[in-house]
């Protein structure tokens, strides 16, 4: 059975989440939306999504804040949660990333490229989903559920893209992984970065 991808949408301007909301369930996304943080903290418990499509500025809790109390939820370690958002500001974005986002969006976009965006943020999930098996070698342990390392007893804490570069590498220990690998399975396909 082929279930559809669930989404949640929160932002604090109805005719925004209305018109997400529209485009995503005519493409069979099931889709629920949240005004708030705080009411996002809360069905969260209830609907557990593939993918959280967060706003930045909103009035409650703001979505850095819901970030990274959604971070906190073990049951939403496998949920995409990625920020979109009208701020361009680069501190900005890295803020967003360092309280536990996958990925920033940025306003206005149209719904066929946000879908498009969204299929390939879920294609990455699956293809991180794969391995399920915790790395082991020479006191090194990676354990995916927790985002912990382990190095000789000790526990080392990563900034996630750090944590899944690591994981990457340590998955296939034989294989030498070319840059665009690297970089589409840690940054994905959006993301320009240099050629150093």
């Amino acid at each position: 059975m082929n279930l559809k991808p669930k989404i949640l949408l929160v932002d604090d301007e109805e005719d925004i989440l209305i018109l997400m909301k529209y485009n995503l369930e005519k493409e069979g996304f099931d889709v629920e939306t949240s005004s708030n943080g705080v009411s996002c903290l809360e069905k969260v418990q209830n609907f557990i999504p593939d993918v959280i499509l967060l706003d930045v500025m909103m009035p409650k809790m703001d979505g850095m804040e819901t970030c990274v109390e959604l971070r906190k939820l073990s049951f939403l370690d496998q949920t995409i949660i990625c920020f979109l958002t009208a701020r361009t500001e680069d501190y900005s974005q890295i803020a967003g990333f360092e309280s536990g986002a996958d990925d920033y969006i940025l306003k206005p976009i149209k719904p066929r490229l946000l879908i498009s965006k969204l299929k390939a943020l879920l294609r990455r999930r699956l293809s991180t989903k794969a391995i399920q098996i915790e790395p082991t070698q020479k006191g090194l342990t990676i354990n995916r559920e927790k985002y912990l390392v382990v190095v000789n007893g000790i526990e080392i804490s990563l900034p996630k893209k750090e944590f899944k570069l690591l994981d990457l590498l340590a998955s296939k220990q034989e294989v030498v992984f070319d840059r665009e690998t690297i970089l589409n399975a840690i940054w994905g396909d959006s993301i320009v970065v240099g050629d150093r």
